[in-house]
């Protein structure tokens, strides 16, 4: 009989719970024990689960009194093992299970292991977890449900898939709680189509499997899958929650798709869901990855609480867009209200500093770190600093910094070192840069691609072909270019070179309608980034074909006039592209916004926020 089912409470246990105080707790047990009722292994089961589990500051006091009575339930075990699987030191839980076993009274049930299995869980301790595996086999729970689904969590924390998959496999009937847990295991660990099957198999799906579901196609990078199942889940009447909008916003924010973004938003309000902590920074990322800071930075400001990453998501959404100086001031303020920073803050601190070029600010930030905050730099901070030091032309400096760094260079910073060569044009540091980062991960694409590009700089075709036939020989392929965009909420994507969609006849005549105006209003084509030694006309055809100018096209042609064109690409913008779009944005008076794999591009009146570095 399970020790968790319902039982009528005594009249003082009922007191016991809304106790608000130790000495209160304390009048109680003098009650029960003038009564005798303490003697009662029942009523002592429930006055220690009252304590345990409505204070958990008085564990140790709850543990005492456990130990008071020789006939403790199992109930009352369970209570303390399940209190100390949340606290800070969840190990514990398996002290009162050792001592359950030693008492030979009570036997251990199926709560005991669910609990004992969530402690697990949080331990992420591979070889307790397998001990307290085989003591569920060793009495007889392994085919109890509750035990089954908190199995199947366990290895999902633990990352271990093929054992989940093993327990799962062994249920003959598993029903939706255990179908749940499977499909979560499976969001956890990118095993995104194993889940779906399961999912679209489940005869009944609450709310947690569809959470569970379209969280996994997000965190994996398959935005449009999520926002289709959202779709899907509004159709079928499903309850959203908090949960459920703050990973459709996480897609949206990837697609760069706004026009749902804000449905979204106006979803929330609509139905009056209460913006937490998580949601308000959810809608913040989503706004700032958009490219609309103005939205982003109203919903921070009409937030009454806020934590350490909403401050930091802004930040990092003010310095993406271009808006360094306002990134700084905004940490001034952060600092001022007496929130901590992270390492996820100075991220955002110093990629602020790159683009506003603050090169002595960004040192100063970067060195408080340690010696204000404590904070040990990581990978990225270093890159960061690298890019800081590129995006000025001091690339002696940015070689020194990497050279000192107290760890072994990392791919980040010698990719932000051949950046900046190419962009300074310093074709030696370039080469040796190339070679760092090549023999740091041997098929980076994008490092023969940025060598290639300083020897086209130079028109040495010779050394094009020479890194041609080396990405060749090893296999390393250049990533096509993707472009993304939202039309009346709808999302187009176009791959570089791409005639498929539905209307490419009328994309392909305003393609040809740019080009003219481009040539009359004096746009000579760069053709340095077309790799390869051919005429320069079909160089220009080549870089017609980019995704970023089909998807232009494609806004011109549906957009209204005065929206801006919003466009995600995976790649960097390249050099024809950006000096290309400058000239659009000012012969079409209309702002396009584009954000490629570093940062956005504002193109404006024949302007850009990135000031010509990216």
């Amino acid at each position: 009989m399970s020790s968790f089912r319902r039982i009528a409470k005594h009249p003082t246990i009922c007191l016991a719970e809304s106790c608000i105080n130790f000495r209160q707790i304390k009048q109680v047990q003098t009650q029960l024990l003038i009564t005798g009722l303490l003697d009662d292994p029942r009523l002592h089961g429930q006055f220690v689960a009252s304590i345990a589990l409505k204070h958990p500051n008085l564990l140790d006091y709850s543990t005492q009194v456990l130990d008071q009575n020789t006939n403790a339930t199992v109930f009352a075990f369970n209570s303390l093992i399940r209190a100390h699987s949340k606290c800070p030191n969840p190990k514990k839980s398996f002290q009162f299970y050792n001592k359950m076993l030693k008492s030979n009274n009570p036997y251990p049930d199926n709560y005991t292991f669910t609990f004992l299995v969530r402690t697990c869980a949080q331990l992420l301790d591979c070889g307790t977890s397998s001990a307290v595996h085989a003591s569920v086999l060793k009495h007889g729970f392994e085919t109890d449900p509750h035990v089954q689904s908190c199995l199947i969590y366990m290895y999902a924390e633990l990352g271990l898939l093929n054992c989940a998959r093993k327990v799962f496999d062994e249920i003959p009937q598993p029903d939706f709680v255990i179908m749940t847990a499977m499909v979560t295991a499976c969001a956890k660990s990118s095993e995104v189509g194993f889940a779906r099957l399961l999912f679209d198999s489940m005869p009944q799906k609450d709310p947690i499997a569809w959470n569970a579901m379209i969280s996994g196609y997000a965190q994996c990078g398959q935005s449009r899958e999520a926002l289709n199942l959202f779709n899907l889940m509004q159709m079928e009447r499903v309850k959203i929650n908090q949960v459920s909008l703050v990973s459709v916003l996480s897609a949206c924010s990837h697609l760069g798709a706004l026009d749902q973004g804000r449905w979204v938003h106006a979803y929330i309000g609509r139905n009056n869901i209460a913006v937490t902590v998580s949601l308000g920074t959810a809608l913040i990322d989503m706004y700032a990855k958009c490219g609309d800071m103005n939205k982003a930075m109203d919903i921070f400001w009409g937030m009454k609480e806020k934590n350490v990453y909403t401050w930091s998501s802004a930040m990092g959404g003010l310095a993406m867009n271009g808006f360094g100086r306002k990134c700084l001031e905004l940490f001034a303020l952060m600092k001022q209200g007496g929130v901590l920073p992270n390492e996820v803050t100075f991220v955002s601190i110093l990629r602020g500093c790159s683009v506003a070029g603050l090169v002595e600010e960004g040192q100063m930030h970067f060195n408080s770190m340690r010696e204000e905050f404590g904070l040990e730099p990581l990978f990225e901070h270093y890159g960061c600093m690298v890019d800081l030091y590129g995006r000025v032309g001091r690339l002696n400096e940015a070689w020194d910094f990497i050279n000192q760094m107290p760890v072994k260079p990392h791919a980040g910073a010698w990719g932000a070192l051949l950046n900046a060569c190419k962009i300074h044009k310093n074709k030696e540091l370039g080469e040796l840069a190339s070679r760092k980062l090549v023999e740091l991960e041997s098929k980076n694409h994008g490092a023969y691609v940025l060598l290639s590009n300083i020897y086209a700089d130079s028109k040495n075709w010779d050394s094009v072909s020479n890194v041609r036939q080396t990405m060749k020989a090893k296999g390393v392929r250049k990533l096509p270019g993707c472009s993304v965009i939202e039309v009346n909420g709808e999302v187009h994507e176009f791959l570089v070179g791409d005639k498929s969609h539905p209307r490419y006849c009328e994309i392909e005549a305003k393609l040809d309608e740019i080009s003219k105006r481009l040539k009359l209003s004096g746009y000579m084509a760069n053709t340095s980034p077309v790799l390869f030694d051919i005429e320069e006309e079909e160089k220009e055809d080549a870089l017609c074909q980019h995704s970023e100018k089909i998807a232009i096209a494609f806004g011109l042609i549906c957009l209204k006039e005065g929206v801006p064109i919003r466009i995600v690409k995976n790649l960097r913008v390249c050099w024809d592209c950006h000096a290309a779009t400058l000239i659009i944005s000012e012969i079409y008076d209309t702002e396009i916004i584009v954000r490629d794999r570093n940062r956005f591009h504002h193109f404006k009146d024949g302007a850009c926020s990135c000031n010509g570095y990216w």
